[in-house]
């Protein structure tokens, strides 16, 4: 079967300066990869080009849509990254502060309505049933992500794991073929990152949802990935199962080094 993600030699440069070089990479229907490596191993930057933030130097990012035809992502701008199927969390939480929970995660269905400037001044019965749609489906992604009883509350006022399962049930409002979480246990305590663990093992056994995530956190890593990818100085130095990583001497002096056997 052909992978959901695809990345072949993928280079991004700025100036003189190569951040992204030759990466491959593939991720597969209904798995977990992670992508780790140091601060400023060019994790982020692969991140930028893939949901159009950046448009890459040179090479592939292919999205492959079960039963579809491939995709090329390169050059799209972000909205239309979204509208193929790739939604994205930020390293550095994104959410409106001064808007209710439910209505941020009712912003995440934008980019599939149907609704237009017409609809919304004259308010014609699709334009109601359709608000009413998205108004159900934003609060059955509050249930699933354990916010329902704080739909009319600011965001602002959320705990910060709380902000955290908020903006995951934003990108899933997008109705995503891969999500893409970046550093999405920094900053929580322990029982944070264990319900962030139980959140994303959830979505993938029970929603069969693909997930791409950058983690610092290797005890996070190790226990809910299928596969992971080890990058330095922008270049893919490693690839594999959390055992053949945990394991690979250049992982370990590039990036494990003495967490390893804590790991």
């Amino acid at each position: 079967m052909e992978p959901l993600l695809t990345v072949r030699a993928l280079t991004m440069d700025f100036g003189g300066i190569r951040a992204l070089d030759g990466l491959d990479l593939r991720v597969r229907q209904g798995e977990i990869v992670a992508l780790i490596g140091p601060n400023g191993a060019g994790k982020t930057t692969f991140f930028n080009c893939l949901t159009g933030m950046y448009s890459p130097t040179g090479g592939d990012l292919m999205l492959t849509p079960p039963g579809k035809p491939p995709q090329r992502l390169n050059g799209l701008k972000p909205n239309r990254v979204t509208e193929q199927g790739l939604a994205r969390t930020f390293q550095n939480i994104r959410l409106f502060p001064n808007m209710t929970v439910l209505e941020n995660v009712m912003i995440g269905r934008h980019c599939r309505t149907r609704s237009t400037v017409f609809g919304a001044i004259f308010r014609p019965p699709a334009t109601v049933r359709e608000e009413k749609a998205i108004i159900g489906m934003s609060v059955a992604l509050l249930e699933r992500v354990g916010l329902a009883k704080q739909a009319n509350e600011f965001a602002k006022n959320l705990p910060y794991g709380a902000q955290r399962r908020l903006e995951i049930a934003r990108a899933l409002a997008t109705e995503p073929l891969l999500l893409l979480l970046d550093e999405p246990a920094a900053g929580m305590n322990h029982q944070e990152t264990l319900e962030l663990d139980a959140l994303i093992l959830s979505l993938k056994n029970d929603d069969g949802l693909s997930i791409l995530l950058i983690e610092h956190d290797m005890k996070l890593v190790m226990r809910l990935s299928d596969h992971i990818f080890v990058m330095d100085y922008g270049c893919k130095i490693a690839e594999g199962t959390p055992d053949q990583v945990r394991n690979n001497p250049a992982v370990i002096k590039a990036y494990l080094g003495e967490t390893l056997d804590h790991a």
